[in-house]
């Protein structure tokens, strides 16, 4: 029986750059930085060290070349926030590209953009 997510695989093409966007502009930490010494090293970045679920950044180009099959694309993912207004706030602030908050059925959401223009959403979700 699965019990619960633990990694998510994301592939960027600069895993430099998508450490910077996601520490200092989502907030996000790095909970480890590994490198097999062969030139293949991951990323493994989660909203806070005890979270339960982490994303894995991983080098687009280099898993391409090594798993051909792999299907690369970027996963729609869905955070959740509890003081909403804020993190959009932030995210304007430090130069995020945010589309409008709307109301959604289950709550407000907003999406936003990575620096490699890959897009995420996020819902206000109280009583976390």
């Amino acid at each position: 029986m699965i019990e619960q997510v633990g990694q998510i695989m994301v592939y960027v093409q600069n895993q430099d750059e998508a450490v910077k966007f996601w520490t200092e502009k989502a907030g996000f930490v790095v909970i480890s930085e590994n490198d097999n010494g062969q030139g293949f090293k991951w990323f493994e970045i989660a909203p806070t060290k005890e979270a339960a679920t982490s994303i894995v950044l991983h080098n687009k180009e280099l898993v391409a070349k090594m798993q051909p099959e792999l299907h690369l694309g970027t996963p729609s993912l869905m955070f959740y926030s509890k003081n909403l207004d804020q993190l959009y706030k932030d995210f304007k602030e430090k130069n995020i590209t945010v589309g409008e908050i709307v109301n959604m059925p289950h709550g407000r959401v907003f999406n936003f953009a990575d620096h490699e223009n890959n897009y995420f959403a996020v819902m206000e979700k109280q009583g976390m």
